[in-house]
């Protein structure tokens, strides 16, 4: 369904010395309690049981990925996760979803190099009947022609937009992959191409099913809350009597031959935006012993604001929008892949180089001893919140598991991780970070190329080794069973109660409110202060002032610089953050508690003293406007910007967040220092923890680092809404579009407004979820696109209602005409009631998925804050929604007649305005050279 890269990637981070490291990685990373079996068959068995949640994971990861593609069908391993969730002898298709969305939970794949997963999150009462599902698809799937081409076409749609249409996804995707490996199968990547997908047959998938999906070479790992001798039983019954074939299963033993000689290619390609650098070095399989020092190597390099790739080539010398690093383990050679987005008008030499000195520094000098201690924290912090839930404590183990072939490979990897010196991390580049081990890749815009050039493409090498799929014999063709012959399913058990967080709220004496929920399960606490205000109140011709605003907060107070900021927060092992909304602005990090106090004296200072520096504000104004640039090139960005122009015309939502090029370059410092007054005062912020901290001990801090915070006398000015505009029609004709992005949207509601929930529920069954009607019409019945959607965003002021999905371009107006007809349905018949009760489902799962991690309840009463709804809605969401009934949705859907909404679609025009012309024939056309998001007309 959705693709991943490759393996698990580990952010780095350390402490004052190896020792210290060591001790406190002990302390504040416990390994993870399982517990393991092998049944006779060779399936590969694991529980971790945790009562504290009312959820349980499951997830079945099958050692078998890109890399097992065979001959001349790359992004067969992909296509075929798709087709997993289709028929079984016993489950119709899609029922998967029906068995997770449908009662609160969801479900997912992805596919790696090395691997294929299978994974779902349900409330605990229904796991027997997910166990009896995954045994079904394991042993027994059904592939029939027609599922087979609307998931081929999905595939290629998901091509589409993840290759084609988005900026750089080439880079990654194709490029990356195929000049990393002169042998390997790895170099064909993961999601293959067109050509390959369209020569894909039925007897194909069977064939590969037959091969690899069986029980000795998959892993089960069942996380959350359970009875494990009843767990234990019910794998018996539905896992221990699929037969284990008597044949060996194919490995693919190729050897990547050590890199000797620089490689260096130059490619010009459409819908760049910035030319970008990508340099990559093979590395070790990742149960190497030197992973662990190249964990901290690849910290030093990227993680965080501190780190030497930001600190150099993006803030000090500017060369670039933004620089970073993979860290891409694999069961056989990896990467470390560096690369940067080279700033609007700077020299693509000059970031390759600056890239190669920062290598050449691991090399030549060992890192500071401060680099280490924060690396190994921030290692630490991550290694917490990867532990927060169910889900996550499966994720790292399975992986371990398939990448390492050792359950405890994660936690053996942190205990290294917490003895690496800072000669291995010198040792380590000196031994895989060669001048001459490097592949680099400069991609430039098509418009740059020179005339009369030859350049060298990057192809799939012809020495790549991979081998035909030879079907195993005596394949069984599977069918659906007679409705009156399928094994039904076992009914759902007992619920299992859920334990919802309680805020405590108190409020200093200069009205700053001070929140608190307490989760004592992990040592670690998520600060957030949120402040009413944000962009709604920047002026019209100041767009992305508040936003703007935001980024500065964390470059430089009056005592200490950017630099120092990032420094001291991330060698505590956390980062911080600041970002801006409509109706206000926010200021978060995560941290182990046992650092909350020295990281909320940063967290407090930044907040009341920022300094708001000259040579700032142009270092940020330039950041802001490549980051516009990258986005505008997206098609679906870009429609997505364009419609909230359309619905708001001329109000305070209307203009985009992060800005326009013009805008951000007219912003000076007494705009910015404007945007912070409008928001950030003690009597219209609230200070939210969350975590490993008592109420009594948050006020306490509150009361040290705020209490002297005092609010201006004058009350700021109030945003008031304007009506919207009348409904429109637009094309953004953008002829190298490598797909259509498309939008329908119309004005919506308040946050506050009663119709709120019901309005909701509503959308949901227009567009929430993988079972949402506009998801099934465009991709399930007719793999139109990788997905189809909508959402309600409601503020403080009345929002907006939008549907959205992405689409080749010559599809874009059929598209447009199935999400109109599905808004106008809403209104036309009331929802039934089996249909009606999955969505509230749908609402109430994600919101319990929501409260589980400190971040996520912090995140929702940070919300709350913002849209003026009292904190105790976390207590009465669940409630609200499923008090909505059919009457009430009928009742809401009016706000999703598609009569008041704007159509946008943004892409190669020629391909589908004439049929859209058809349907609307007043669309408006606008080129791309000629779209102006700063003006209520769109045009300059």
């Amino acid at each position: 369904m959705k693709r991943a890269f490759s393996a698990l990637l580990l952010a780095s981070t350390p402490l004052a010395t190896p020792a210290a490291a060591q001790t406190r990685a002990a302390a504040g990373v416990q390994p993870t309690a399982f517990t393991e079996r092998t049944l006779s068959n060779g399936l590969r068995v694991f529980a971790i049981r945790d009562t504290s949640t009312p959820n349980v994971a499951v997830q079945v990861w099958y050692d078998v990925g890109g890399k097992d593609d065979p001959a001349g069908r790359s992004g067969f391993a992909h296509l075929f996760e798709h087709l997993m969730f289709k028929a079984t002898r016993n489950l119709v298709p899609e029922q998967m979803d029906r068995l997770t969305e449908d009662v609160g939970g969801y479900n997912n794949a992805s596919t790696g190099d090395d691997y294929t997963n299978y994974y779902e999150l349900v409330p605990a009462n229904h796991l027997q009947r997910l166990l009896f599902a995954e045994a079904d698809r394991m042993a027994s799937l059904v592939v029939e022609p027609t599922s087979f081409a609307s998931e081929r076409d999905v595939v290629k749609e998901e091509y589409r937009q993840g290759v084609l249409a988005r900026p750089y996804g080439k880079l990654f995707s194709t490029y990356m992959p195929a000049l990393a490996y002169s042998r390997h199968p790895y170099a064909r990547g993961v999601i293959g191409d067109i050509d390959n997908l369209d020569t894909a047959s039925i007897d194909d998938v069977r064939a590969f099913h037959a091969t690899y999906y069986r029980p000795d070479n998959a892993v089960l790992v069942v996380s959350g809350n359970f009875d494990a001798a009843q767990l234990n039983r019910w794998i018996d019954q539905y896992f221990a009597k699929i037969a284990k074939p008597d044949r060996a299963i194919p490995r693919v033993t190729v050897v990547e031959p050590a890199r000797t000689e620089a490689v260096t290619r130059t490619v010009y390609e459409p819908n760049t935006p910035l030319p970008a650098v990508l340099m990559s070095w093979h590395l070790p399989p990742d149960r190497d012993p030197d992973v662990a020092a190249l964990t901290v190597l690849n910290a030093v390099l990227s993680t965080g604001e501190s780190s030497r790739l930001y600190e150099s080539i993006v803030y000090r010398d500017q060369l670039a929008q933004s620089a970073d690093t993979i860290l891409d383990l694999r069961q056989g050679t990896g990467n470390l892949v560096v690369f940067a987005m080279i700033a609007g008008g700077k020299d693509v030499d000059a970031g390759e180089t600056a890239l190669k000195r920062e290598i050449a520094r691991l090399r030549d000098q060992p890192v500071t001893t401060a680099e280490l201690a924060e690396a190994k924290n921030e290692i630490l912090t991550t290694a917490i919140r990867g532990r927060e839930t169910a889900e996550g404590k499966a994720s790292t183990l399975a992986n371990s598991v398939i990448i390492d072939g050792d359950p405890r490979a994660a936690d053996k990897q942190l205990a290294a991780i917490a003895t690496v010196t800072a000669a291995d991390v010198q040792r380590v580049a000196r031994r895989y970070l060669g001048e001459q081990q490097a592949a680099t890749i400069r991609y430039l815009p098509a418009e740059q190329m020179p005339n009369n050039v030859r350049l060298i493409p990057i192809t799939i090498a012809p020495t790549v080794q991979v081998a035909a799929l030879t079907p195993p014999p005596g394949i069984a063709v599977v069918t659906p069973a007679p409705a009156a012959e399928r094994f039904a399913l076992p009914p759902p058990a007992a619920v299992v109660s859920a334990n919802l967080p309680n805020p405590v709220e108190t409020k200093l004496a200069n009205g700053l409110r001070v929140v608190t929920v307490e989760r004592h399960a992990l040592p670690l606490v998520t600060a957030s202060l949120v402040a009413s205000g944000g962009a709604a109140g920047d002026p019209a011709d100041r767009a992305g002032a508040s936003s703007l605003t935001a980024d500065l907060l964390t470059k430089g107070t009056t005592t200490r610089s950017a630099t120092e900021i990032a420094r001291a927060v991330e060698s505590l092992g956390g980062s911080i953050g600041a970002d801006a909304s409509r109706d206000g602005a926010s200021i978060e990090m995560t941290v182990k508690s046992d650092q909350l106090a020295p990281a909320m004296t940063i967290l407090a200072d930044v907040a009341q003293h920022p300094a708001f520096a000259p040579e700032e504000i142009e270092r940020a104004r330039v950041q802001a406007i490549d980051g516009v640039t990258v986005a505008m090139k997206n098609p679906a960005q870009l429609a997505g910007l364009v419609a909230n122009r359309a619905v708001f015309g001329s109000g305070p939502y209307a203009p985009p967040l992060e800005g326009t090029p013009t805008s951000l370059k007219a912003l000076q410092q007494a705009d910015v220092r404007a945007a912070y007054a409008r928001t950030w005062r003690p009597d219209r912020a609230a200070l939210v923890l969350v975590g490993d901290i008592t109420p009594a001990d948050a006020a306490a801090l509150a009361e040290r680092q705020f209490g002297a915070w005092r609010a201006p006398a004058a009350a700021p000015a109030a945003v008031t809404p304007v009506a919207p505009p009348a409904p429109r029609i637009v094309v953004v004709d953008v002829p190298s579009a490598g797909q259509a992005g498309v939008v329908v949207a119309r004005p919506g509601i308040a946050r506050a407004d009663e119709r709120y929930y019901p309005l909701a529920v509503a959308n949901t069954v227009l567009g929430g979820g993988f079972s949402s009607r506009l998801n099934q019409e465009i991709r399930i019945k007719r793999g139109l696109a990788y997905g189809a959607s909508s959402g309600v965003s409601a503020g403080r002021l009345p929002g907006s209602m939008t549907a959205r999905t992405q689409t080749k371009n010559t599809t874009a107006a059929e598209v447009v005409t199935l999400i109109a007809a599905e808004m106008a349905r809403m209104g036309s018949a009331p929802v039934p009631e089996a249909e009606l009760a999955t969505r509230k489902a749908v609402l109430v799962g994600g919101f319990g998925r929501s409260v589980e991690t400190t971040g996520g309840i912090a995140g929702l009463l940070g919300d709350y804050v913002l849209q003026d709804v009292p904190i105790d809605e976390l207590q009465r969401y669940t409630g609200q929604i499923e008090g909505v009934d059919a009457r009430a949705v009928q009742a809401a859907s009016a706000l999703l007649d598609p009569k008041a909404a704007s159509i946008v679609v943004v892409g190669d025009a020629k391909q589908f305005l004439p049929a859209l012309r058809k349907a609307y024939p007043a669309v408006q056309v606008i080129p791309e050279a000629a779209l102006d998001l700063g003006e209520a007309t769109l045009t300059r």
